[in-house]
């Protein structure tokens, strides 16, 4: 999903700083949900600006190099369970995977 443009979000935070409305009225005048409004407010308050934020991404799977030494484990304990594999992982590499 796209941000939402600066334009709107200038705009709402105009709107809300002219006084005499709620967050609640402002959201249902833009069309968007109260939390955003919170959420933009809050932001140029905090940061002065309304532009976007970098959205998301995903985080990087510990195991994702460690290929070779997930393969040893389940061939040297083919009968373990996924807890147990954990534990093993965790007290052999100091890192918790779940």
């Amino acid at each position: 999903m796209k941000p939402y443009s600066i334009e709107l979000r200038e705009k709402i935070v105009k709107v809300y700083e002219q006084g005499d409305t709620s967050i609640r009225k402002v959201a249902a005048r833009f069309d968007v949900s109260t939390g955003f409004v919170q959420k933009i407010l809050k932001q140029k308050q905090m940061t002065g600006h309304v532009q976007p934020q970098q959205q998301g991404g995903s985080l990087k799977s510990v195991l994702n190099s460690r290929t070779n030494e997930l393969i040893q484990m389940v061939e040297k304990y083919p009968d373990s369970k996924l807890s147990e594999y954990c534990e093993y992982w965790r007290l052999n590499y100091n890192e918790a995977v779940s």
